[in-house]
């Protein structure tokens, strides 16, 4: 945690004055402290031994801690709620930390396997993908954007057969979750006030964001919600902010109800099986680890799955669900045979591109993060801090490879960075996307230091993929992390398609708005692709294949289908095929992947997972 002390050192000796506020910042950054009054810490539970519950939900994150909110609604319903990690902390707070979180504790750690077409010239030439080991889990982790994609990806979900899933029908829940704080939204018919998660905008204005703003309008593109029923356009996004600091999905849905009488989160419990009855083939319980101890306990009603695409399809398989030809493999006996860690998606974004222009204020840099009048501002709520992940503008727009979707979809999104890689002076950035120092200094190495702190990025992210990967375990040791296969950049229509986003990033700078900067991209060449004509087609795309990384938005490991769809894994209800008792609540039960972050869509399936768990058990559902 060098930066850490490079930071409190760089703001001791420049700031005398102020050392005892921001000493009062730092040491305070990895405690788990309580925000407010409604929130603080959710006692922690180690259930007896065989111990009966109604139901056992397996991961507290993005999912699970909606799914614990909701089913606890029912007084009479006993519910534990299990997760490997533990609380947030004053640190996971700040909004434009997020990218330096997957250098914690807080991350599983998880790397794909080395890939042909994408992290050519990262470490160890894999992709890096986070994940939240703790309360709220990804939703801890991630940029915080909030964003739900298109009304057709829900459609398409519908027309593969899944019944209730179309976004007539969708939409209510997304509205449920929500609680907009945005004015000029409160009365939108898209959006929902009251409910626990708070999306905001950060109190901070990038300098930048009104020339993003005038040359979106420059290219013919509207300033609009795209939660609203145009998704084409540019904006500020909106984020899961409270208050200047992040709303994770504990916070929201789990801290407010954590003394209820009917709820119990044992926290860093590593799920090792579902147990499930060989004969009936009903799940009746779950195997765990907490303190050195293996535990078991039992469910009388379900348990549901809500450990993410990664480990819901990994816990699956080492309970004996998945594929059997890879469960025989792996010495596991299966007990159902369904496709397990196939249909893996996600979105890949093209990083590394730095702009340059004439004024280091219009840049939110690390020493700008670092300073003691950014330090006090955000206790106060606002300031630079309060950067949703350092992003300050979105834009949603069609390539030409976008022919194939009805009018109004996007394939492209472009996401703004308020500071870029080359200003990552202490070497932070670079860590979490897993560019070498040498590539680093080979590529910004001759622009000097004040330079590199006048920089903005501008990265183009494939939201509509045609590649498909794999998941699959690396053994039957629940330990091991399984072999993740993303195969990025397999369909060659994918890489064409962010090539053309990064000519559209071209357009979007070279606008009067941007040239009123003399803003221009540093052209160094990327290390690898020096035998190609800068800026020709040629080096975009093998600049693309050395260090695009992923969005962190991986789906689909255990595909929602019907019956009669020998890819599903789980039923429209999310009752896994062929076993009973056995529910999956999260991003691994998406189809198809939707043009959007995946929080949103997450939280919206654990709202319908609860009231679809309600109505069979003869509850009144929601809708």
């Amino acid at each position: 945690m060098r930066w850490v002390f490079v930071i409190t050192l760089i703001l001791c000796v420049s700031y005398a004055s102020e050392v005892s506020q921001i000493f009062d910042f730092w040491t305070n950054l990895f405690r788990p402290v309580p925000r407010n009054p409604k929130e603080g810490f959710v006692p922690d539970y180690t259930p007896k031994y065989l111990e009966q519950f109604d139901f056992i939900i397996i991961g507290a994150g993005s999912a699970g801690c909606v799914l614990a909110n909701r089913l606890t609604e029912e007084h009479d319903w006993k519910v534990l709620l299990l997760e490997a990690g533990g609380n947030e902390n004053f640190f996971s707070d700040v909004p434009i930390f997020a990218p330096f979180l997957s250098l914690t504790p807080l991350n599983w750690g998880y790397n794909s396997e080395p890939e042909q077409k994408a992290c050519r010239d990262l470490r160890g030439n894999v992709c890096f993908m986070p994940r939240g080991k703790v309360l709220g889990g990804s939703s801890v982790l991630n940029f915080l954007i909030y964003q739900r994609g298109h009304p057709e990806d829900y459609n398409d979900w519908a027309r593969m057969g899944n019944e209730g899933w179309s976004y007539s029908e969708i939409l209510p829940y997304f509205k449920k979750s929500e609680n907009i704080q945005i004015n000029e939204l409160k009365n939108s018919s898209y959006h929902g006030r009251g409910g626990y998660l708070d999306i905001d905008y950060a109190s901070y204005s990038s300098p930048l964001q009104t020339a993003f703003k005038d040359a979106g309008e420059e290219l013919g593109f509207e300033w609009n919600d795209p939660n609203g029923e145009n998704v084409i356009g540019f904006s500020k996004p909106q984020a899961t902010i409270r208050k200047g600091r992040r709303c994770s999905t504990s916070k929201a849905f789990l801290e407010p109800v954590r003394f209820r009488q009917n709820l119990k989160v044992s926290k860093y419990s590593t799920v090792l099986k579902i147990l499930i009855d060989p004969y009936t083939k009903k799940a009746y319980g779950v195997d765990f680890f907490k303190g050195n101890k293996r535990r078991r306990v039992i469910a009388r009603r379900e348990v549901i799955l809500s450990a993410g695409t990664i480990g819901s399809a990994q816990i699956l398989m080492l309970s004996g669900v998945g594929p059997a030809d890879h469960l025989s493999e792996m010495g596991i006996k299966t007990l159902a045979d369904l496709p397990v860690g196939y249909n893996l998606q996600d979105h890949v974004t093209f990083s590394g591109n730095a702009f340059i222009v004439n004024d280091s204020k219009l840049c939110v840099n690390d020493l700008t993060a670092a300073s003691p009048l950014a330090a006090a501002a955000y206790l106060a709520g606002r300031g630079p801090l309060t950067i949703p992940g350092g992003a300050t503008g979105l834009a949603f727009a069609r390539t030409s490879y976008a022919a194939d979707l009805s009018e109004g979809r996007p394939d492209m999104e472009l996401v703004m960075g308020a500071g870029s890689l080359a200003g990552d002076l202490l070497g932070i950035l670079r860590s979490l996307l897993g560019v070498t120092d040498k590539w680093y200094w080979k590529v910004y190495g001759s622009l000097p230091p004040e330079v590199r702190q006048r920089t903005f990025s501008m990265n183009p992210v494939l939201i509509r993929p045609r590649s498909v990967g794999r998941l699959m375990l690396r053994s039957a040791n629940f330990s091991d992390h399984p072999r993740i296969h993303p195969n990025y950049f397999h369909h060659p229509d994918d890489l064409r398609a962010l090539r053309e986003g990064v000519r559209l990033v071209e357009k979007v700078i070279s606008t009067k708005a941007f040239q009123r900067f003399a803003t221009r991209i540093h052209n160094v060449p990327f290390p690898g692709c020096e035998h190609y004509k800068f800026d020709s087609d040629d080096y975009w795309e093998c600049a693309i294949m050395q260090t695009s990384i992923t969005l962190d938005h991986q789906v689909g490991t255990c595909k929602m289908g019907p019956a009669g769809d020998r890819t599903a894994v789980v039923s429209p209800r999310l009752l896994v095929h062929g076993v009973q008792g056995l529910r999956i609540a999260d991003a691994s039960i998406i189809p198809r992947i939707p043009a959007s972050h995946t929080l949103a869509p997450v939280v919206m399936i654990a709202e319908k997972a609860a009231d679809l768990i309600k109505k069979d058990w003869a509850r009144y559902p929601f809708y």
